[in-house]
């Protein structure tokens, strides 16, 4: 015990639930112990972060799109009519959704 090289003790708590997933990673990896696996994920291993600021304007967006057909569906039932600009207008919306996703579905691929 004197000579040993890692003399910090961490500790933590997980969940039944946790603790299977751990031990089927290790089964999966072939190793049985457990802080040296614990050990190489927490210096070696990786955590991805995904920046959703882009999924949260393709949600907008949708919102708009759905909202400007709604309105546009409820002008037609009621008038009878359709108009050019309306009709312009939701495409345009239509447009700039896949455009958005197209970045969206680029950025993910170079992941």
């Amino acid at each position: 015990m004197a000579h040993r090289q890692r003399k910090i003790q961490l500790h933590f708590m997980v969940t039944e639930h946790e603790r299977g997933l751990i031990a089927e990673k290790m089964e999966r990896l072939g190793t049985k112990n457990l802080g040296a696996y614990l050990r190489k994920m927490a210096v070696d291993g990786y955590m991805i972060q995904l920046d959703l600021a882009d999924v949260r304007e393709l949600v907008s967006l949708l919102r708009q799109t759905s909202n400007s057909l709604n309105q546009l569906t409820k002008r037609v039932h009621e008038t009878g009519n359709v108009y050019g600009n309306d009709i312009e207008d939701l495409r345009q919306s239509h447009d700039r959704l896949w455009e958005v996703a197209d970045e969206i579905l680029t950025r993910l691929s170079s992941i």
